[in-house]
C-alpha cells in the first residue's frame, strides 16, 4: 500500500527553542556510538537546495510523486527533462565542510554509522564509510521491469545523444536534483528506454509517496538499537521516513541530539536543538574532539 506523501508540516507554537550551545552535541560524540540522520540541510553548504528551510524548494515546486511517475507518460518525460537538466549541476556537487567533519568525526570512530536522507552521495564522497542513503541516489538508475540497475552517467550520455542541443534555461535546482522548467521549455524532450528490455526507467531513489523497501528500514533500526545516541543533522523530520528512527531512539532511552537551524517535527523528542549553521559547527566539533584516527575519551 502506498502513502500519501507529507510535503509540509505546520510546527505548534509551544516547541522548545533551540540554542546555541553544541556541548550536549561534543559530550554525545565524545562518549561515541553515535548514529548520523541526515538531511537536505547539510547540502546546502554545496550548492544544493532544501526542501523546507528559507528559500526551500517547496515554496516554487512541487516534488514529483511515485503515482505520477509510474502512471503518467507525460510525467515522465517532464521529469526526465528537467533532471536531465539538474544532472548537469547536481552531478558536479562537491562534499562541504559539514559533510567533511561527519567523515572526520568516523574516522576518530565516533560513529556507529550515517543514515543519509539525500540522493547525492556527498557523505560518500566526503570519506564516510558504510553510509546507508535512506531514500537511494540519483547516480544510479532502476529498470521497472527488469530491475536493471545502471549508472547515471549512462542514461545522461543516452538523453544527450537523442536531445541534442537542449539546453533550456531552468529557474533552480531542487534537492532530488531536478532543474525548474515549464513545459514550453520541456518541449519534445525524447526519454529512452531500459537498453535491456526496453522499460520505463527510474532513478534509484525513493519518491514522494513511495515506500523504502522494509529491509532498509529494518537495518537503520537495528542501527539505532546498536547506538548510543542519535544525531540528527540538517533535517525538518517532517517525513516519517526519517522521524520514525527519532522515535525509536526516544522510546529506546536514547538520547536524540538535533543540529538545525529551523524547528524540526522531533524537536520534542530531543534533549537538545542546536540552531547553528551546520558546516561551521560541525567543523569546530570535530577539531575539539581531536585528529582523525582518536578513539572515543573513556569515562
Amino acid at each position: 500500500m502506498r502513502t500519501r506523501p507529507t510535503l509540509s508540516w505546520i510546527p505548534p507554537d509551544d516547541l522548545p527553542p533551540g540554542t546555541t550551545d553544541p556541548g550536549p552535541v561534543v559530550d554525545a560524540l565524545r562518549a561515541g556510538g553515535v548514529l548520523v540522520l541526515s538531511g537536505a540541510g547539510i547540502s546546502t553548504e554545496s550548492g544544493i537546495p532544501d526542501y523546507r528551510g528559507e528559500g526551500g524548494s517547496l515554496s516554487r515546486h512541487t516534488p514529483m510523486t511515485y503515482q505520477d511517475f509510474v502512471s503518467d507518460p507525460r510525467a515522465r518525460r517532464r521529469y526526465w527533462a528537467r533532471s536531465h537538466l539538474g544532472w548537469r549541476t547536481f552531478g558536479r556537487a562537491r562534499p562541504n565542510a559539514g559533510h567533511r567533519a561527519v567523515a572526520a568525526l568516523g574516522k576518530q570512530g565516533r560513529l556507529a554509522g550515517v543514515i543519509t536522507q539525500n540522493v547525492d552521495g556527498l557523505h560518500q564522497a566526503a570519506g564516510s564509510e558504510g553510509v546507508v542513503e535512506l531514500h537511494g541516489s540519483l547516480a544510479r538508475v532502476i529498470c521497472l521491469s527488469c530491475g536493471t540497475v545502471s549508472a547515471r552517467r549512462e542514461l545522461a550520455e543516452r538523453l544527450e545523444a537523442v536531445n541534442a542541443g537542449f539546453a533550456p534555461v531552468g529557474s533552480g535546482l531542487n534537492p532530488d536534483g531536478d532543474a525548474d522548467l515549464d513545459d514550453e521549455q520541456v518541449g519534445d524532450f525524447q526519454v529512452v528506454p531500459c537498453a535491456v528490455c526496453g522499460g520505463v526507467l527510474k532513478p534509484d531513489v525513493v519518491f514522494f509517496g513511495e515506500n523504502v523497501p522494509p529491509d532498509r528500514v529494518e537495518h537503520c533500526r537495528g542501527l539505532v538499537r546498536a547506538s548510543t545516541s542519535l544525531l540528527v543533522l540538517g533535517s525538518s523530520l517532517t517525513v516519517m521516513s526519517g522521524l520514525r528512527f527519532v522515535r525509536q531512539a526516544a522510546q529506546e532511552g536514547k538520547p536524540v541530539l538535533i543540529v538545525n537551524r529551523d524547528v524540526t517535527r522531533g524537536d520534542r523528542l530531543a534533549l537538545t536543538r542546536v540552531a547553528l549553521p551546520l558546516g561551521a559547527t560541525l567543523t569546530a566539533v570535530a577539531e575539539e574532539l581531536g585528529p582523525a584516527g582518536g578513539a572515543p575519551d573513556g569515562p
